[in-house]
């Protein structure tokens, strides 16, 4: 199915195959719904192509394009539900390329048509290699930060197990200490029940004199009954109270929070980031990374994850050594293309640059804590190390703020403690 055989079934207004089409007096057709709509927003019953006034409130069906399109219409479903190939729902083409500002794959004739005006290509092979590279970089740093918490729960649980054991060794050799007191004991009876059978075979004088002397040693040998000793079980709650909770308490001991975590797919193709997105470094040649829409081309800059549109926010950036640096907040909005990304909607302190690209600070730093108070419009910068005010901006924000950082060489957004 060719191209321009397809042109042919795509209404004028809505660009897509024809809906209920009607045809106007001037032989123009168009779908009934966008028709009417084109004449109640233009308050005139005209052509949307050529203009001409159209006698009829309701034109009528034009049957031979509707027949046709429904044809079409079906046999592109046959060709989709078959699976023989991707082929674009409105024109009936193979996919070919894919739209890095859509994101989506498309044919030919949506690269050419206005719905895809001045956006960019890839071939769909290249962008899924970089996709699946991507997703598979992904997977591979997410079952290693499951790997290490996984080993915190099987080293966890070797712990508990092994202080059960000592514990359990000990609870048998204080029963084994206790069993072998009261072997000594029934071996001193057995041997004062032996003498005194002897004693009893004796004469009366001589049975007499030795009496007192073994009853004596009877009274001795004689123990109350024996008893569990006190501590002998295993302390159980020890090991299973509350046990999840223990883990998790421990957990937060060595677990740390980011509170900003850098989106890598903003970051200028020079700029490499760590596996745990929590910093970054300049390393000056590009990367053959996409060109998509939210990524920066002139700028060394990241954004940060996550965007703010209320609240308190709260992160510290560690620049110390950097010869040079900007960090703020920018709106969602912002054009991250080109070079105009500091002419507005930017609130920024910088180091080693001119002032355009923010409030200059003269000091070296090791660290700058960033404030954002979004409902009153306050952006803070403030040394943590010395609690010295750097500088506030005041403003009323009516977009979604993202934190953004630029670096010549590396920055890195401190942890909190949990």
């Amino acid at each position: 199915m060719y191209s321009p055989f397809v042109e042919e079934l795509n209404c004028a207004v809505c660009y897509e195959i024809f809906k209920d089409p009607v045809v106007l007096s001037c032989s123009h057709s168009f779908c009934k719904e966008c028709l009417q709509q084109f004449w109640r927003t233009k308050e005139t019953q005209e052509c949307p192509v050529c203009r001409r006034r159209s006698s009829r409130d309701d034109p009528p069906t034009n049957l031979v394009l509707k027949n046709l399109c429904e044809s079409f219409l079906k046999e592109r479903n046959e060709r989709c539900s078959s699976g023989s190939e991707e082929i674009c729902s409105l024109h009936g083409e193979k996919l070919k390329l894919f739209c890095l500002e859509e994101e989506q794959p498309v044919c030919l004739v949506c690269r050419d048509s206005q719905t895809h005006d001045n956006h960019k290509f890839r071939p769909i092979s290249e962008a899924v290699s970089s996709y699946k590279s991507q997703a598979e970089h992904t997977e591979l740093q997410i079952k290693q930060q499951f790997e290490k918490l996984h080993q915190f729960i099987r080293d966890e649980e070797e712990a508990a197990i092994t202080a059960l054991r000592e514990e359990e060794e000990q609870k048998k050799q204080m029963m084994k200490e206790k069993l072998e007191e009261i072997n000594r004991h029934i071996s001193a009876l057995s041997q004062t029940v032996k003498d005194t059978e002897e004693m009893m075979r004796d004469n009366d004088v001589c049975f007499l004199k030795k009496f007192p002397l073994s009853m004596e040693r009877v009274q001795i040998s004689s123990q109350p009954d024996p008893e569990t000793p006190a501590g002998a079980l295993i302390h159980v709650p020890r090991y299973l109270g509350n046990l999840p909770f223990r883990v998790w308490k421990k957990m937060k001991e060595i677990i740390q929070y980011t509170p900003v975590i850098l989106d890598p797919n903003t970051a200028h193709p020079g700029l490499v980031l760590s596996d745990d997105l929590t910093s970054v470094k300049d390393r000056w040649n590009k990367q053959p990374l996409p060109d998509n829409p939210e990524r920066f081309d002139s700028y060394s800059c990241v954004l940060g994850s996550e965007g703010f549109n209320s609240g308190t926010h709260c992160w510290d950036v560690e620049v110390k050594g950097n010869s040079h640096w900007i960090l703020g907040v920018t709106a969602a909005s912002n054009q991250r293309k080109g070079r105009e990304f500091f002419d507005t909607d930017v609130w920024s302190v910088q180091y080693g640059l001119y002032e355009g690209s923010g409030f200059p600070v003269k000091q070296d730093l090791e660290c700058v804590r960033v404030y954002l108070v979004y409902d009153r419009g306050m952006v803070l910068f403030i040394d943590p190390v010395t609690n010295t005010h750097l500088h506030t901006f005041t403003t009323t924000f009516t977009d979604t703020v993202f934190p953004f950082f630029e670096t010549a060489s590396s920055l890195r957004i401190l942890p909190f403690k949990i």
